[in-house]
Order: C-alpha cells, then structure tokens, then sequence
C-alpha cells in the first residue's frame, strides 16, 4: 500500500504594502481572497483521514493549514520555508523585471533567487528534510509550503534524484498529490486548483507579482 502527500501551496497573500515595499516575511498573511481559497481547499479534501500536517512555519502556510485541517496540530519545518530572496533595492534597475518573471525558471544552481539564496542552498536544505519526513511513520500527509519547495519536491518526485523542473505552476492553494511506495513516487496530480480547476489564467505567479510590486506609471 503506497502513502500518500497532499502537497499545497498556500492561499493567496500581499506582499506588497500599498507603498510598494515588501513585508517582512513573518508579516505576509492571507488576503481575504486567499482564505477563501483554503476554505475551498478544505472542501476538496474532505473526508480524507490526514495523519499529520507539515507547514513551513511561516504565518501564511500555518494560516493556510488551520483552515484547510482545522483540529489538526501543524508542525512547523523550517527547513520548508520559502526561497529567500534579497533586498530587491541592491538588483539593478534594468534586471529587476527579469529576476521577477524568470527567478522560478532557473536551471544553474548558483542562480540567486531575486539577489538572495541560491538554488544550489535551497535544494542543499528541501532535499534532506523530504528524506527526513519520507523515513517517518505517516500513512496520508498533508504538506502546506511554498511555490518553489513544491517544485523541488516534485522534481525530486519525478527525476528520482537531485533536480529542479522550474516549469510547474503552482497557484495560491493548489493541491498536488503525491503517492510513495517500495517502486518510489508516483505523481497522480499537478497544480490542482480546487476554487478554479480549469486554470484559465495564463500568467504565473510571479509574472502577477510583477504587476504589483511595479511601480505606476
């Protein structure tokens, strides 16, 4: 019998303040929009037995969490925690607008996530706490983390090794499922977003962040 990972992103946030200025990671929380998300979240996953939830410790996923398995303690994993970006005012003018748009496409590990971490540091820490939660004893797990963490534990589902597949979406509250059993991962679903499953957007996330954080012109 293969268990099973239900690996979310977490529901829509700001990051922006309406000056422009990003919050401080422990600041960023859920819109009203992104807590209706979850709600949907929640239904999806109805009647499904979880064993344990896992979160990032970040506010957004625990906020995340507690909607979408109310009664459920979440455990925080700092290891899960987002990408860290730098201080966006130290990238140049005329690279800001690509590190925005293509800073999940990366392929080369020393690539800098928006002038901070790279992704040689970011898979340095993912892959060894998936290792970590894959060795404990759990049967149906929900996972609430990040767009970037998610495509690396999908990479690593997928290519059965150290990889990073920047191409997957991961909209606000999508719900990925993952089984594992002896013969390894299957991958059943990608990118499921319970409040619009069709997904007819056709920009990415941080194509939309882009919009937001761009000043007026």
């Amino acid at each position: 019998m293969r268990r099973r990972l239900y690996l979310m992103r977490h529901a829509e946030v700001s990051y922006f303040a309406d000056d422009g200025m990003p919050f401080r990671q422990q600041e960023v929380a859920l819109t009203n929009r992104g807590r209706q998300q979850a709600e949907a979240a929640r239904a999806a996953l109805a009647g499904i037995e979880l064993d344990r939830v896992v979160t990032s410790g970040l506010p957004r996923t625990i906020e995340t969490a507690r909607i979408v398995a109310p009664g459920l303690g979440a455990e925080s994993w700092a290891e899960l925690r987002e990408w860290e970006g730098g201080r966006l005012a130290d990238l140049a003018e005329d690279e800001v607008e690509q590190a925005f748009v293509g800073a999940l496409r990366v392929r080369d590990e020393a690539a800098r996530f928006l002038g901070g971490e790279t992704l040689q540091e970011l898979l340095d820490r993912v892959l060894p706490a998936l290792e970590r939660l894959v060795a404990e004893d759990w049967e149906t797990a929900l996972a609430v983390l990040h767009g970037a963490v998610n495509r690396v534990i999908l990479s690593r589902a997928l290519a059965g090794g150290r990889a990073y597949f920047g191409g997957f979406e991961q909209a606000p509250c999508c719900i990925n499922v993952l089984d594992l059993g002896d013969d390894g991962w299957v991958v059943r679903t990608v990118n499921y977003v319970p409040y619009d499953p069709l997904a007819p957007a056709r920009t990415t996330t941080m194509e939309e962040y882009w919009a937001q954080y761009r000043p007026a012109p």
